[in-house]
């Protein structure tokens, strides 16, 4: 339908708006921006969106996130602004939205409303409940969707309070599922020539990925509780303290655990009744771990990686930022990627995934400054004149 900016990526000649604040709408447009298509995020003038200002010491969220997509200023509580939104979503492939639901409607924005100006538009609509049901107008996050999707009930130490990893997971569970149905939704397009809504709740993309929780219930009257560290009845395969950092070996298949015990120097667990079968090394995981726990503590993890590829076991140290930027794995596949920034020198973060071979998305720049591409957008674009968006600037509608 359109011609985007970019020269690369799988998604190059597809247009994006993206409405979302914080970060499931905006993790889908990033990406979406990734592989290429022309993302132009519309932010609320003055402060924009809110991840503009987050961060411990420095507002460095908003580089990743934003990054390779392009900026104006709307006030979408307008209804100017809302007309000039109607005139960028005639030109546009996809329109992402996560607004509370309703909130769109009533500005006149539906889609109902917008599939009269651009049938072939896929509206990307992420909430924390989906678009129907009893709690579709709750205000939900990420957090929320992670408890009643099930996640946090099994995150965390059995003797503690539900806990967290620290990241969002909820959102950006969505944020894949809302852009792999936008994808799914792209190709139906490609055959009718119609648009369609995509409907992504975060509560609902959490418990896609809860394996047979729901089954194991029905079922068997199992419920899985909160184990900490470890699978049930799975081991060893576990996180271990060694000298300077926690190692994590993953050894829990028969012909895998020989081989552990033989780099260990323990050939005689393999023999041992109470560890010689999966079945009976998950009735004794506590004092296998500790066993291997003892072992690995005087050691460092290069030592016990070097044992471990050796004889064929998996294991991997459990990397913090500094041990991703020096390994040669990340390093050989430019896993994180230096990018030129504005404000900061040496700036560093993730590259784009997953690979194509004939495709490959790219990081471009980061994340723009608030308006920078009013002028491209509204005069270039949708042929604006310069008297008309000194007006709409004045007004406070761009």
């Amino acid at each position: 339908m359109t011609k985007g900016n970019g020269d690369m990526g799988a998604l190059s000649g597809l247009r994006v708006i993206e409405l979302g604040q914080l970060l499931a709408g905006p993790f889908c447009g990033q990406l979406m921006a990734d592989h290429g298509a022309e993302v132009i995020k519309v932010e609320q003038p003055g402060p924009g969106d809110p991840m503009r200002h987050w961060g411990r010491e420095m507002p460095l969220w908003w580089s990743v996130v934003a990054r390779n997509k392009k900026s104006v200023t709307l006030n979408l509580r307008k209804k100017a602004g809302q007309d000039i939104l109607r005139k960028m979503i005639a030109k546009s492939d996809f329109l992402i939205e996560n607004f509370r639901p309703g909130t769109m409607e009533k500005w006149g924005l539906g889609y109902d409303e917008l599939s009269k100006i651009n049938p072939g538009l896929i509206m990307i609509r992420v909430s924390g409940y989906g678009q129907t049901g009893p709690y579709a107008k709750r205000a939900g996050y990420g957090s929320i969707g992670e408890a009643m999707g099930g996640m946090r009930n099994l995150a965390g130490d059995p003797s503690t309070p539900p806990s967290r990893i620290g990241l969002s997971i909820g959102d950006a569970l969505a944020a894949m599922y809302a852009c792999i149905g936008a994808l799914a939704a792209l190709r139906h397009r490609e055959m009718t020539g119609q648009g369609q809504v995509v409907d992504s709740a975060i509560y609902e993309s959490v418990l896609a990925m809860m394996e047979a929780t729901i089954p194991e219930y029905t079922q068997a009257g199992f419920i899985r509780e909160r184990t900490g560290a470890i699978l049930p009845n799975v081991a060893p395969s576990n996180a271990y303290a060694a000298k300077d950092g926690d190692i994590l070996i993953a050894a829990n298949q028969d012909t895998v655990f020989t081989r552990l015990c033989t780099a260990m120097g323990r050939e005689d667990l393999a023999r041992d009744e109470r560890y010689s079968t999966h079945q009976a090394r998950g009735k004794n995981q506590k004092e296998l771990d500790e066993l291997i726990g003892r072992w690995v503590k005087d050691q460092s993890c290069e030592e016990i990686m070097a044992l471990m590829e050796k004889h064929g076991v998996p294991a991997g140290k459990i990397y913090k930022a500094p041990d991703m930027l020096v390994d040669p794995q990340f390093k050989a596949r430019d896993a994180i990627i230096k990018v030129n920034h504005p404000a900061y020198k040496n700036f560093y973060m993730q590259n784009v995934f997953p690979k194509l071979s004939a495709t490959q998305g790219q990081v471009k720049w980061v994340g723009p400054e608030l308006g920078q591409h009013n002028t491209e957008i509204f005069q270039n674009w949708l042929g604006f004149s310069e008297n008309k968006i000194k007006i709409l600037k004045e007004k406070n509608i761009i």
